[in-house]
């Protein structure tokens, strides 16, 4: 006769005379020896997860001060002292708000309200490395997403919900440090309406992603699908709370001169009018303000949302010859530590760095262009040398011209 599942333990089999206790559930029982089995394996998972999430998770005492920010900054990117101020200052605000003492908050009745980013440059300026640099300098979760993608909710693409998808698998599922996290959206400019005035059609991938930013910039408890795509009725939910998640947004804001000289009364070619505030023409960003983003086609209640806002400057010669070999994982360095692992020495000539910023200029690729042009010039070297057993690599000006024209570089990039 088949044993009732209210006489034995469903997980090892033992009758009910056989062990000291049984506990009985819905639709079976457990003995005490499987249920302290089950307390330790229990312990153990826990205790690994922790252990795998523990350096995510910031403290109050692990804030540096914005100069030790800007510090840690400078040793990964060169130039942009403007934007890395306002960066390390809004960053240590941010996440000295996040820790503050929350009964000091109700004694004098000032809350601090959150302070997300919003970065204008062109494409190669640093905005990504800027936000990846201050993200490892923290230890806390981060994820980099393109605002390309997403799409007003039950339309055709990704939900806004699939950035805290992102933000959670990246910090192995943790909701509490999650929550401390930070989100770069980069191609912010991307999803700007198609007009200044507010649409009565529906813009599904323009002004509908906007709104459906707002309360997550805000600070709102979403509820995220573990595994991201669409939204199911009977699909297992986390909650994330992103009141105390730090927003950096970015993008090129392609044609935003020409707004910002129409609102500067300045023509945007030719000679200054008399009278008129001699401004600089080559860089009409550093005038940039929220007028100009809303003018652009940002909707007012994500610029309000948005309220610090900083520029990248353009990169001129002297400082992408500087980001080609002084950063600490310059492009030249990670070459050179490529050849080592295979024992070989790699030089340069002084005149190459001249010519491969010189070919970024030319076809304005910035500084993620650099490694595109090295990696050009050194493709036949990486793919014979390591066979042949020498242990120097010496590359010569007229070496790198010969293997970019071999590589064809000049028509890929003109194509």
């Amino acid at each position: 006769m088949a044993k009732q599942s209210g006489d034995h333990c469903s997980l090892c089999g033992r009758a009910r005379k056989d062990v000291n206790l049984l506990i009985e559930g819905l639709e079976g029982c457990i003995c005490d020896s499987c249920s302290l089995q089950a307390a330790d394996i229990v312990k153990e998972n826990v205790k690994d997860l922790k252990s795998s999430v523990g350096d995510k998770l910031i403290t109050a005492q692990d804030i540096p001060t914005p100069k030790l920010i800007k510090e840690r900054l400078d040793e990964y990117v060169i130039g942009q002292e403007s934007a890395k101020k306002f960066l390390s200052v809004a960053v240590y605000n941010h996440y000295k708000r996040v820790f503050q003492e929350k009964g000091k908050v109700d004694d004098d009745g000032v809350d601090i309200e959150k302070s997300n980013i919003i970065m204008v440059g062109s494409t190669g300026t640093g905005k990504t490395l800027l936000a990846r640099t201050i993200a490892r300098m923290l230890h806390v979760p981060f994820t980099i997403v393109d605002a390309t993608v997403f799409t007003e909710a039950g339309y055709v693409g990704e939900d806004i919900e699939s950035i805290l998808t992102r933000l959670l698998q990246d910090a192995d599922f943790n909701v509490e440090a999650t929550e401390k996290g930070m989100v770069f959206i980069d191609e912010i400019d991307k999803i700007a309406r198609k007009s200044a005035n507010p649409s009565i059609t529906r813009d599904v991938n323009g002004e509908g992603v906007q709104q459906g930013l707002l309360k997550m910039l805000e600070g709102s408890i979403v509820n995220v699908p573990p595994n991201g795509g669409r939204k199911h009725p009977e699909a297992r939910m986390i909650a994330v709370n992103t009141k105390d998640i730090l927003f950096i947004c970015g993008g090129a804001f392609d044609g935003l001169e020409r707004v910002i000289g129409k609102r500067m009364n300045s023509r945007y070619v030719g000679y200054a009018s008399d009278g008129k505030k001699q401004i600089d023409r080559s860089n009409l960003l550093r005038y940039v303000n929220h007028t100009d983003m809303k003018t652009y086609g940002l909707i007012p209640e994500l610029i309000g949302r948005l309220p610090i806002l900083t520029y990248l400057e353009p990169l001129g010669k002297e400082a992408l010859r500087r980001i080609l070999t002084e950063p600490k994982n310059s492009i030249i360095k990670q070459y050179k530590k490529l050849f080592s692992m295979d024992k070989i020495d790699l030089n340069f000539d002084d005149d190459v760095y001249d010519y491969i910023v010189d070919q970024a200029l030319i076809h304005k690729l910035g500084a993620r262009g650099l490694r595109s042009i090295v990696e050009s010039m050194m493709m036949e070297a990486m793919f014979e040398i390591p066979s042949t057993g020498e242990s120097e690599v010496h590359v010569t000006l007229e070496y790198a011209k010969k293997m970019l024209e071999r590589s064809n570089f000049e028509n890929m990039m003109d194509a």
